[in-house]
């Protein structure tokens, strides 16, 4: 076994490992630092696969913004862990059909699926407007297929994204019953004389008891 192939079982195990731990986890921050690390281990994937754009891209979009963003979020929201747990067992015979369905065509793609097909060549060479002949360039490629034929995949993805990042803050702006916060308006507009209020009010002197002498008290 080579180091490519040694590299190839560490991350696939460790992803593994990450996935199952994201949808067992009791406590939902767990899950999310879980998700992190297998999204960390498919980049891994990526790179032997000689996608260094995809695993870049899944790094620097995924773990370095929308992952942070989710942790914040679930460590900002009241969420309850008990419901949760109630609803997650449920739900484990739908989930363990729809694993196994997964599983099976994962099995027919990588034993039927690749048989037929020959390994990608390199596309021809590129030539600026200058005249020069430019190296081949995977992330090139990538982003003249991207913003020619896939233009319109590309905006819908945009939008969804958009749709959720003003859902998740939405989310951590709803108002809480149990919030202690101000205004800061109201703060703004208050004036000092409304802080402190003078009342002028008559001075009452107590009468003070009078002690019993204390030789009569001996005497009792």
């Amino acid at each position: 076994m080579d180091v490519k192939t040694g590299f190839f079982y560490l991350f696939s195990v460790v992803l593994l490992y990450a996935a199952f731990r994201v949808i067992t986890a009791r406590n939902p921050v767990h899950a999310v630092l879980h998700l992190i690390l297998a999204f960390s281990q498919a980049s891994g994937l990526w790179l032997l696969l000689k996608a260094e754009f995809l695993a870049i891209v899944l790094v620097l979009v995924y773990l370095g913004a929308v992952m942070v963003l989710f942790l914040f979020v679930v460590m900002m929201l009241d969420i309850r862990i008990e419901n949760m747990r109630r609803s997650f067992w449920r739900h484990v015979p739908l989930a363990v059909l729809i694993g196994v369905l997964i599983a099976l065509e994962m099995a027919a793609v990588l034993m039927t699926g690749f048989s037929t097909t020959s390994e990608p060549k390199l596309a021809g060479t590129v030539v600026d407007a200058a005249g020069q002949v430019l190296p081949y360039s995977n992330t090139r490629a990538l982003g003249q297929l991207l913003y020619t034929e896939y233009l319109l995949p590309v905006e819908i993805a945009a939008v969804i994204l958009l749709v959720a990042m003003i859902a998740a803050i939405a989310l951590t702006l709803r108002q809480r019953k149990d919030s202690k916060a101000i205004d800061p308006a109201q703060q703004i507009r208050v004036r000092a004389e409304d802080r402190l209020v003078m009342v002028n009010m008559a001075a009452v002197r107590q009468p003070v008891p009078e002690a019993a002498p204390i030789a009569e008290e001996k005497k009792q």
